[in-house]
């Protein structure tokens, strides 16, 4: 029995990936035999993923499935429906596992290790080195996503090492954390712009210049305040450091990437359009084949097939902590809205319909204490679209859009218990309250100026 048990949550991709695939199938040819079997295989997924989940998701796992079957329970729906109610978030699963595709065919590409020699260049001081690999960890973001957090921050360390461990700790977590979340911003495989796109029904092309007007405004600013901070500190190099950086090659380099990742957002348009689909859905679609091709082209699809597997298969088989969450997410989302509680909420942000910068406001309040205390920006805003929905007749949701995703992506600076910031505090070895303490600033900021924007469109 304990082999058998083994075998499977080291297989748990397999059962994943048929799930996800059955649920594909259906948006394009609906069977409610087949979406209710999926609904099934939800609550099979949620109680053999829940023992590999790590704490916090399994308590935010029991919250919502509890507090949901009782919304279900008031509502007075007949149990052989549950099911029904479980696989509303199968869409981001989707995307999730397809993700590692598209990491996978920038390390074949090699891009990572070209720009990551940005860092590895001979500069003067730490304060010109902060730009350097701010915008390093900035431009791989785009495509590899948190994985941009964890090659940046190798090569730091290690190029780093004559600098004195306390600010080179510092260093780390201000340039690394506050890149990749600026560049999350506006990131079309990043989760929390895809449900937001989606929920708010604004295309992601109306709200792609916005995100980059704040990303370019928060960014700026902190190479400014950046460079100022860390100029007087010198920079000893050891003799095999690379004394001059190829900027042609370097500047071909980025080029690619940006031009790959345009195509990469027209295609993705362009599908949803014409197969009528969600934003999410879109990018779930595109993205196996467009890293496919992407492969070919750069001729490396023999490299990509080794590293896409490997990846894919790890990546996907550590999916526990997202499939407990959403699914149970789902329970809670789709059995509030049939109860009467659902409008006792919504009275709140209705009572402030006027004043619309208190919303704003309000919005990221509730990202940032969410994320001191634990609470995943994935979670928040979950709940929090059920309830800001009727608002978007009265306030535009190219706003309210805006603010929620720079609001729930500052969280990533300072989220002691999230992924990124335990990340670093683990590749720094300081504590993660540390690492809050010192973004703490920036993140308010950074949500002031998604806040600024935001007001600024109504």
């Amino acid at each position: 029995m304990g082999t058998f048990s083994s075998w499977v949550y080291s297989h748990l991709y397999i059962l994943y990936a048929l799930t996800f695939s059955f649920y594909l199938f259906t948006i394009f040819f609906p069977n409610e035999i087949i979406q209710y079997f999926i609904g099934v295989m939800a609550i099979i997924l949620v109680f053999i993923s829940f023992k590999g989940a790590s704490k916090l998701f399994k308590i935010l796992c029991l919250i919502f499935s509890f507090t949901g079957l009782l919304f279900y329970i008031y509502a007075s729906l007949p149990f052989v429906y549950l099911p029904m109610y479980m696989s509303s978030n199968m869409s981001l699963l989707s995307l999730l596992t397809v993700l590692p595709l598209m990491t996978s065919v920038v390390h074949a590409g090699r891009f990572d290790r070209r720009l990551n020699e940005l860092m590895k260049g001979k500069v003067d001081n730490l304060g010109n080195l902060y730009i350097r690999s701010s915008m390093t960890t900035y431009l791989l973001t785009g495509f590899i996503s948190i994985s941009a957090l964890t090659l940046s921050q190798e090569v730091l360390q290690s190029s780093l090492q004559k600098i004195p461990q306390k600010i080179r700790k510092i260093f780390i977590s201000k340039t690394t954390l506050r890149a990749l979340a600026v560049a999350l911003i506006w990131s079309p495989t990043e989760i929390i712009v895809a449900i937001t796109v989606d929920s708010t029904g604004i295309s992601y092309l109306s709200l792609l210049p916005w995100l980059l007007l704040c990303s370019f405004i928060v960014i700026s600013l902190d190479w400014i305040m950046g460079k100022r901070s860390f100029s007087s500190i010198n920079v000893e190099h050891d003799e095999g450091v690379i004394q001059n950086i190829d900027v042609k090659k370097m500047t071909i380099q980025i080029i690619k990437l940006v031009m790959a990742l345009a195509i990469f957002l027209i295609v993705v348009v362009l599908t949803g359009s014409l197969l009528q689909l969600s934003f999410i859905i879109s990018v779930a679609i595109v993205i196996p084949v467009f890293s496919l091709c992407w492969a070919i082209l750069l001729k490396r699809w023999k490299g990509f097939k080794v590293i896409a597997w490997k990846n894919w298969r790890e990546r996907t088989n550590k999916m526990q902590n997202f499939v407990v969450l959403f699914l149970s997410l789902s329970l809670f989302s789709n059995s509030l809205s049939e109860t009467s509680f659902h409008d006792v909420i919504k009275q709140p942000f209705l009572a402030f319909s006027d004043n619309p910068i208190v919303i704003l406001i309000f919005i990221q309040v509730v990202f940032l204490l969410g994320g001191l205390i634990g609470v995943h920006a994935i979670a928040t805003i979950g709940v929090l679209f059920e309830v800001i929905q009727p608002l978007y007749g009265m306030i535009n949701p190219i706003s309210i859009g805006i603010v929620v995703i720079t609001s729930a992506l500052a969280t990533a600076t300072v989220g002691a218990y999230g992924v990124t910031v335990t990340m670093t505090s683990v590749a720094t070895q300081q504590n993660p309250y540390r690492i809050t303490l010192n973004n703490l600033p920036f993140s308010l900021f950074f949500g002031a100026v998604g806040i600024s924007i935001g007001y600024f469109l109504l």
